[in-house]
């Protein structure tokens, strides 16, 4: 079954800020195996341009720092797992999901804060 996941970046870390994200990394998974991963680097931060890419981009799964409510509801509304407050290495953070341990709030080892 294929997941797609999408996590905004600040270089090799998950960004602190959803809507202040400029660089986003779009994972696709195939049974837990990473099948596809793309960066995107986006001309401006924009949160409503953000959600609107993680919809056309038939986005499963949101792995973000902080993310305002009213981003998060309407996410939610749409069906899309949000995963936030999460501080480390996005690829850390991939391999935690697909080992169902990532969970909302957490730090991952090695995470700069």
């Amino acid at each position: 079954m294929l997941q797609k996941i999408l996590i905004p970046i600040t270089g090799n870390d998950i960004a602190p800020r959803f809507d202040l994200a400029t660089e986003i990394q779009i994972i696709t998974l195939s049974n837990n195996i990473v099948e596809e991963s793309k960066t995107i680097v986006l001309p401006a931060a924009s949160a409503e341009k953000l959600c609107h890419l993680i919809i056309t981009e038939n986005t499963k799964v949101v792995i973000c720092g902080g993310i305002e409510d009213e981003y998060h509801q309407y996410l939610s509304w749409k069906r899309i797992q949000i995963i936030d407050s999460v501080i480390g290495k996005w690829e850390l953070a991939i391999e935690y999901l697909v080992k169902g341990k990532l969970l909302t709030g957490v730090i991952l080892p090695e995470a700069t804060i």
